[in-house]
Parts: structure tokens; sequence; C-alpha cells
């Protein structure tokens, strides 16, 4: 993005629509949500699927660490968008296109399973889903909202839950999402993961991982990512914490994007009302929902 500083100020206020959900206009375009939708992977891609604050930076950072054997210069020096671009953002098109094909690709999305299902299904390529718990990702979101000015106004955190649980936010329902990746564990080389076993266990994941990518993990590997990829490390890194990213675009007085990081945040939010409704709502979409590790609700 900071190269695109003169286009800074474009389409901040612009909402686009695509496949039933809106989108920041700022980061998509139509063109650009086509080219997602109709991109060709390759067999060596690795794909990391989440819906917005869920863990995706992380996953980014342990990837990039896990591709350069525990190398931690490509994490210092190259911003994760460049190691990791986005699928359907309006920047990401070139990087993508630029990797020669002998490069093992790691491409970024929140993009809804059926938009790029069946394209996956056609190549090799390997998914990996990272989940949260919908209540602290409500948290998070709402305050990338105060913080994003490509993202509208979230008014009071009531107000924005109310629209989450709807499924009206930017990005669409979380539930969808969930919902779209799981359904696609017999159809696709997929892995999931949630936000929460990275904080419990962050070596036994990235061992899994390890196995998963057919990637080896040497001991040195293993302790190089265990360094980078902690929440201090990551939030002090200006390759990931987007302070790149200039003041018109995200405000840094309104807090940091690295803001916590961590598991349970929503208890400091909820109120007893939001917290009841919240779980009838969980269990009328999710009941029947084989989730990959159940969440303390």
């Amino acid at each position: 993005h900071v190269l695109h500083s003169g286009q800074a100020m474009e389409r901040m206020e612009v909402t686009e629509t695509f496949a039933g959900i809106s989108l920041p206009g700022h980061l998509h375009t139509q063109e650009s949500l086509g080219f997602a939708a109709t991109f060709t992977f390759r067999s060596t891609d690795v794909i990391i699927a989440t819906y917005p604050k869920s863990g995706t930076t992380w996953m980014q950072e342990i990837l990039t660490l896990l591709f350069s054997h525990g190398d931690v210069l490509p994490a210092k020096t190259i911003p994760n968008w460049e190691r990791a671009p986005w699928l359907e953002q309006i920047y990401s098109r070139a990087a993508l296109e630029e990797q020669d094909s002998a490069t093992r690709r790691l491409i970024t999305t929140h993009l809804p399973a059926p938009i790029l299902a069946p394209a996956l299904q056609r190549s090799k390529a390997k998914v990996i889903y990272v989940a949260r718990n919908p209540k602290d990702v409500a948290v998070s979101f709402y305050h990338f909202h105060r913080f994003a000015k490509f993202l509208p106004d979230p008014g009071s955190f009531d107000t924005f839950l109310t629209q989450f649980l709807e499924g009206t936010v930017h990005y669409g329902s979380w539930f969808d999402h969930v919902k779209g990746w799981l359904g696609q564990r017999h159809l696709l080389d997929i892995f999931y993961v949630t936000y929460e076993e990275l904080h419990q266990d962050l070596k036994g994941t990235a061992q899994r991982l390890s196995t998963f990518l057919g990637c080896p993990l040497a001991p040195e590997t293993l302790a190089a990512l265990e360094q980078h990829c902690s929440f201090a490390a990551m939030r002090d890194n200006a390759m990931v914490n987007y302070s790149l990213i200039p003041p018109e675009i995200m405000d840094h007085s309104q807090g940091r994007f690295m803001r916590k990081g961590v598991v349970g945040d929503w208890r400091d939010h909820f109120s007893p009302q939001q917290n009841a409704l919240f779980n009838r709502l969980y269990q009328e979409q999710m009941g029947d929902s084989e989730l990959p590790t159940r969440w303390p609700m």
C-alpha cells in the first residue's frame, strides 16, 4: 500500500458488493474481486483463508518462517502483504503474477468458500483455515472499524454486535464463512486450526503445519519461529503491524493493529444480555457443525 500513497485516499467511502457480501472499496474493486474468483491456483500454492480478525497475520508470520527455514530476514524486511499477498485486493495482482512458477506462493484471502472452492478443487493447492472464537472476533473487528478509515463507522458496540450477528458487516456473516470452509473438509486439502490453539500450543501447531505442508522443521527453525511469532515481536515489527500504512488510511491514534492478541477479551465487552443473545444465535447457527476446537463460550 505504501507504494500507492498517491492513491491512498481513493475509494475510502466506497462499498463493493460481491457474491452477496459487502467489502471495503478502498481495498477491492469488481475487477480485483473478479480476478480472485477466476484465479488459477498452482498445485504448490498455499492459501491462508480466514474471516477478518481471526489470526491471519499470525499465520502469515508462521508460514513465512516455515518457508524460510527460520531465516527471519524476509519477515523483518518485506511487508507481510508482499510475502503473502491478498488474492482479492487491488494491490495484489502484480505481486501474485510476478512470482515465478518455481516459487511456492503464499496467498491470503478473506473470501467465503463458495467463491474460491471450485478453482481450489481443480488444483492441488493446500488451504489453511484459521478460525477464532466469534465473540473475540466481534470485539476485535469492532476496534478495527474504529482504527481503519476504509471501514464504516461502527457506532456503539451494541449496534455493531447486532450487525455482526445479522451478517451485514463487511465481509459478511462469520457463521456462513466458517461453515462454508468447514464444508470443504472432504473436497480440499485443508488444515483447520484455531487462534486459541496458536495461543495454547504454537510449537505443536507449527509441527503439524510442517507435516501438512511437507516442509521440514529443524529445531533451530522452530526456535526462530517461536521467538518471531510471539505477540510482542509481531506487534513491534513494522513489516507486520501496519504502522507503515499512512494515518489517512489507518488512524494510529485510535489504537494499534496489534491491539491485545489475547483469548477471551470479549468478557470485558459483552453485557449478560449480549452474551445470552450471542449464545442463542450461535447454537442455532453452529449447533451441528464440527469445529476443530470448542470455545469456552
